[in-house]
């Protein structure tokens, strides 16, 4: 991260949902439990597309993915995304 993090230059917004649903769209194409997939997303801002996200995590629910959201830096991460643990078909917090 540190190596990575002077090559980059991170701006926002931060949105989430996108890429969630991409990796959802490739999850779903293995339903066989031949492939698991890991999203991990390591962010230095605040969600900013939140109601978006939730609903690409609700969907993305069912298929052989997880997803693990990393907060770094000096933003406020406070908690907002935790209520989504385990979803199960219904929207959390």
């Amino acid at each position: 991260y540190q190596c990575s993090l002077r090559r980059v230059q991170l701006y926002g917004p931060t949105n989430f949902a996108p890429v969630v649903n991409h990796v959802a769209r490739s999850a779903a194409t293995v339903l066989d439990g031949s492939q698991y997939f890991v999203l991990l997303i390591i962010t230095d801002g605040v969600i900013s597309d939140m109601a978006q996200t939730k609903e690409a995590i609700v969907n993305a629910a069912k298929l052989p993915m997880s997803i693990i959201i990393v907060g770094v830096g000096q933003a406020e991460f406070d908690g907002k995304i935790w209520g989504l643990g385990d979803t199960r078909g219904r929207l959390g917090g």
